[in-house]
């Protein structure tokens, strides 16, 4: 297990960053040009930066990104 020592501004800017990024992977999800193959990475990646989000993020605001049915398919 690793430990990681943030400062409140730190754990604010890790939170909006994993945020952009999930936002960007959900658009791309949706988005029917891309291959199957590389959509499935996608969801992924989503999945391991939901866990880091339930890690910096309080519950409000990680219940907002819970994955839905498109990343179960």
């Amino acid at each position: 297990m690793l430990g990681l020592l943030i400062n409140d501004n730190e754990q604010a800017e890790l939170e909006y960053v994993i945020k952009r990024e999930l936002e960007e992977l959900l658009l791309d999800l949706e988005d029917s040009r891309i291959d199957q193959g590389l959509k499935h990475s996608m969801q992924i990646r989503y999945k391991r930066l939901f866990q880091l989000l339930t890690r910096v993020a309080n519950d409000e605001e990680v219940k907002k990104y819970i994955p839905q049915k498109v990343m179960t398919e």
